[in-house]
């Protein structure tokens, strides 16, 4: 075993480099604030939205691939701001990502991605002609002598 390793200084030298990919301790704390979490990994991707997608082997599977979300989402994001071509390599449906893959299919007909907004105030709310089968109770005001 080297002296580095019971001193433990190659942990202390990964944490740097963490830091140093996170663009310093400023940027560290700003991304620690967002997501909750510092890791270190390759870029694999960024799509159209400005969503960052990274992989890190030496992590458990599973866990070894993530999303860095826009800056514009700030602490409003969620899973359904990740297209369809990017959902498919984060859950391990395929290896390539979405640029390096020439067998993925794109037509015209095929619309663009939209993300969910249910729960927002852009959620779809249907509109109604009928009247309502059961009446709200409304108490009386109560009169003043």
């Amino acid at each position: 075993m080297s002296l580095a390793k019971i001193l433990a200084l190659d942990k202390v030298s990964n944490f740097f480099n963490i830091i140093r990919q996170n663009g310093g301790i400023r940027g560290s704390l700003y991304k620690l604030f967002r997501q909750d979490e510092l890791k270190d990994g390759v870029l694999v991707g960024e799509d159209k939205y400005g969503n960052k997608y990274y992989e890190n082997p030496r992590f458990f599977y599973g866990r070894n691939r993530w999303v860095e979300y826009s800056d514009k989402y700030f602490l409003n994001y969620d899973g359904s701001q990740i297209p369809a071509e990017w959902y498919g390599w984060m859950h391990y449906k395929t290896d390539l990502p979405p640029h390096q893959d020439p067998s993925r299919p794109k037509y015209k007909w095929m619309s663009d991605f939209t993300e969910n907004l249910s729960g927002t105030t852009g959620q779809y709310t249907p509109y109604s002609t009928t009247r309502p089968k059961v009446e709200p109770w409304v108490p009386q005001q109560k009169s003043s002598v």
